[in-house]
């Protein structure tokens, strides 16, 4: 059975999709993926998608985030006949059946996947995220852009700013709000 998480939607979708696979069917599944991701990509409203892998003797579960311009969009691919077509090839391997949660904005960031409480008002969002951010923006510039010089990286500042945004969010979205959003979850959810 589907677990969905659906909220109103302003400014784009995510979902979270998780698959369980063994180690034994990991192969196949990551054939499965060369197929769904383009597919996924090339849907309407499809903005990105990023893939975690399975951590080898330590789990089995590979999540996908992908991202839509709009609930809508997201919603018709997660329910298109396509996509039904490809999960059907690969649930014989699965280990649970296909799940996933569908949020708005970068909400996901804020709430736990297991979580039973809706996403925290706007303006706190706003504010952790501002106070993560400029610390993140401030520290990942002081230390790229010498670097950047050093190895002969183009001195383009559009260029710079491409490549240190891109280390902000991956760090903003892997390490920083998971954790800081556990450390001030009660005064989120106040």
């Amino acid at each position: 059975m589907r677990q969905q998480d659906s909220i109103t939607m302003q400014h784009g979708a995510s979902a979270i999709i998780t698959h369980r696979v063994s180690e034994a069917q990991q192969a196949a599944y990551e054939q499965w993926l060369e197929e769904i991701g383009p597919a996924c990509r090339a849907s309407e409203g499809a903005l990105d998608w990023h893939l975690i892998r399975p951590i080898a003797g330590y789990s089995d579960t590979y999540s996908v985030i992908i991202r839509y311009d709009s609930e809508q969009h997201l919603k018709q691919w997660m329910a298109s006949p396509s996509r039904q077509q490809l999960i059907a090839k690969i649930e014989h391997i699965l280990n649970a059946k296909d799940s996933y949660q569908i949020k708005s904005g970068v909400d996901f960031l804020f709430v736990p996947e297991a979580a039973k409480v809706s996403a925290p008002v706007r303006w706190k969002q706003f504010l952790m995220t501002w106070s993560a951010i400029f610390p993140l923006v401030s520290l990942v510039s002081l230390g790229m852009i010498p670097l950047m010089d050093k190895v002969g990286f183009p001195q383009i500042y559009l260029l710079h700013t491409l490549v240190i945004t891109g280390v902000v969010v991956m760090l903003m979205v892997y390490v920083v709000m998971p954790r800081y959003a556990k450390l001030m979850r009660n005064w989120l959810h106040r």
